[in-house]
């Protein structure tokens, strides 16, 4: 997708990797192990003094739960990285049988809905000062897209999609930066 919008990517997976990008893209999976993984390869305090100093990050799904400062739902002990002021509710629509896909009115990204794919998803319970609710899903009012500064988060999947406008969005907030 970050190719569609016209960027570069390469996996981050080492602190010296990290170093060597001007952003980053929290993907989606299972917040616990990537939190783990992250912990185990010496990424979580680098990922989170980056964070804190300013560089771009946009989180998906799983990506939207470590940029979180607080986590409801989660294991014991679960860490993040943390940057936005929200609360966050892993797993809160269900299980991976209520996965579901839905239209979103998103004006950020222009007049037309985005198609939102959500597979055992997040969503935004609280949101502090200066986070900026992009999107919610319309038959609920739950808040599934924020933004806080130079930092970007949803509850979808739009990688799982043809459509590239959140990935651009991310990236003009790169140029930005």
């Amino acid at each position: 997708m970050l190719a569609d919008a016209g960027a570069p990517s390469t996996p981050v997976r080492t602190p010296d990797g990290l170093a060597a990008v001007d952003a980053l893209v929290l993907p989606g999976g299972e917040s616990t192990t990537i939190w783990r993984l992250a912990r185990t390869f010496g990424l979580l305090e680098p990922l989170r003094r980056r964070v804190a100093e300013g560089m771009p990050a946009y989180g998906s799904c799983a990506g939207m739960i470590m940029l979180a400062d607080r986590i409801e739902g989660g294991v014991a002990g679960q860490e993040t990285v943390g940057g936005m002021d929200i609360t966050v509710r892993r797993n809160a629509f269900g299980r991976q049988v209520d996965s579901f896909e839905a239209d979103l009115d998103f004006p950020a990204l222009g007049p037309d809905p985005l198609h939102a794919v959500f597979i055992r998803a997040p969503w935004v319970e609280k949101i502090g000062d200066g986070v900026e609710v992009l999107a919610r899903v319309p038959s609920t009012g739950n808040i599934v897209a924020v933004r806080q500064g130079r930092l970007l988060a949803t509850s979808f999947h739009p990688e799982l999609t043809a459509d590239a406008r959140v990935h651009a969005l991310f990236l003009d907030i790169v140029k930005e930066a």
